[in-house]
């Protein structure tokens, strides 16, 4: 899935929020990551943080682990 489509499929999932709480906590999470320097986040996070961070880029490499981009949306 390339930029556009996915800036797309944002935009369609977006249009359907009517829950003015939840967009607000979607654009605060946006606004801070679209303001933060770069690593900044990861310096915030534990060492169990980052150990499931790694382990959950480490588990990404096998294609049985993956979730098909259509079943995600459809849970949506």
């Amino acid at each position: 899935m390339g930029t556009i489509e996915l800036k797309s499929d944002l935009h369609k999932i977006l249009d359907k929020i009517d829950n003015e709480q939840l967009l607000r906590a979607i654009y605060d999470f946006l606004k801070q990551r679209e303001d933060a320097k770069e690593g900044q986040i990861w310096s915030t996070l534990t060492e169990e943080q980052k150990k499931e961070v790694y382990l959950s880029y480490e588990e990404s490499n096998d294609d049985d682990n993956l979730i098909d981009w259509d079943e995600v949306k459809g849970r949506l």
